[in-house]
């Protein structure tokens, strides 16, 4: 069983408990405010090995762009049964990050997950649920609002499948992808292998995405890690993007 601080979704009766689990996709809080950075530190150690064998694929800020996956109402918002318990902590540092991406010159892209019967493919097979563009929470976060943040839709977990974002990421001269938002597991993860198959360096943020539990979380880390992504904290971009600077 999980601790007392566990957060089930009662809304989705479709769910089953098996194992004091739903179907394996229970949900928590494992991310707060107030311990998301000792948190992260934490799940960066597990990943500390296989970052170390890459120590040459270095951060770049002149030749990086910023990805913020499906941060919408749809994932943020408690009321909905996609809810994602930990995504509220991910945002201080996100839009962090975004502010000195914007200030920089550089491109930060936030797209939006929308389907219809016709594009989603698999997806509707899988999940039984589509976000539409007219319910409200398919909206960004209200917070996404710098005029400077490029705005794409997508339609399946990889934001460059029949999307602009290789060609828009070319036309900057980009050879680096920073990767922040939801899901971890999902679009984060599958937007990073998508990244390195086109030969960009992909840097995934421990801290700057979030999933439904910190099981999933993890195991993302440990397989991009290992042949995909270079782990990282915001504040490490942060801190070379300052230095740089100076």
């Amino acid at each position: 069983m999980r601790n007392s601080g566990e957060y089930v979704d009662t809304e989705n009766h479709q769910k089953r408990c098996i194992g004091g689990k739903i179907a394996g996709m229970y949900k928590e809080r494992y991310f707060i405010s107030e311990s998301i950075q000792t948190k992260s530190q934490e799940l960066l150690a597990s990943v500390e090995e296989a970052r170390r064998r890459h120590a040459d694929i270095v951060f770049r800020p002149a030749e990086a762009a910023l990805l913020l996956l499906d941060l919408q109402e749809y994932f943020l918002q408690e009321s909905s049964h996609a809810f994602i318990p930990s995504a509220q902590a991910i945002l201080p540092g996100i839009f962090r990050l975004a502010e000195a991406f914007s200030d920089a010159g550089r491109p930060v892209i936030a797209t939006r997950h929308i389907n219809t019967y016709e594009n989603a493919g698999m997806m509707a097979k899988w999940w039984h649920d589509l976000i539409r563009s007219k319910i409200a929470y398919s909206q960004y976060n209200t917070t996404i609002t710098n005029k400077k943040i490029k705005t794409l839709k997508k339609t399946q977990y990889d934001a460059f499948h029949n999307t602009p974002l290789e060609k828009k990421l070319r036309q900057r001269n980009t050879t680096q992808v920073i990767i922040c938002g939801v899901m971890t597991h999902l679009c984060c993860e599958t937007t990073a292998r998508a990244a390195f198959m086109r030969g960009f360096a992909v840097f995934f943020t421990v801290d700057g995405t979030a999933t439904y539990n910190e099981e999933l979380h993890r195991a993302s880390l440990l397989t991009l890690a290992h042949g995909f992504a270079v782990p990282v904290l915001i504040d490490e971009l942060l801190e070379k993007m300052k230095s740089d600077e100076a």
